[in-house]
């Protein structure tokens, strides 16, 4: 499976980056706004980690580019980000496929809970052909 991971916290996305990588993801990442779109449409990828404080434009502005492109717009998009729980149901409107609170993830402490949280959500998700026939 092929994530994109949109952090611009240099150390949150190299954690990140490794700890998705050594359970088996294949990770590309992008470090602000205009990359992530970027990356989206060069990469295709099966699922989107997106963070919302980000440079050049904001995650949300980001989430919108991604729903509104036909390309890009099967493709779910997990927002992690510092924001309150209550901003979740505004971000599934937008197109969000889910919410990660990164406080809840504790990654000062690791990435585990990050992971399991990734394998919960992939495991929800439809097949990339489902996704590919819906589009």
């Amino acid at each position: 499976m092929k994530i994109l991971l949109v952090e611009d916290s240099k150390f949150l996305r190299l954690a990140t980056e490794r700890a998705l990588a050594r359970s088996g993801y294949d990770v590309c990442c992008a470090a602000d706004g205009d990359e992530a779109l970027r990356m989206a449409q060069m990469k295709m990828p099966d699922l989107i980690l997106l963070d919302m404080l980000l440079p050049k434009m904001s995650g949300l502005d980001v989430l919108k580019a991604l729903k509104k492109d036909p390309a890009t717009k099967p493709i779910p998009v997990v927002v992690i980000s510092g924001m309150t729980e209550k901003n979740a149901a505004r971000l599934q409107e937008d197109g969000a496929a889910g919410f990660l609170q990164k406080s809840s993830l504790e990654l000062d402490k690791g990435p585990e809970r990050l992971l399991a949280e990734v394998r919960e959500i992939v495991s929800k998700l439809p097949t990339i052909e489902a996704r590919k026939t819906t589009a």
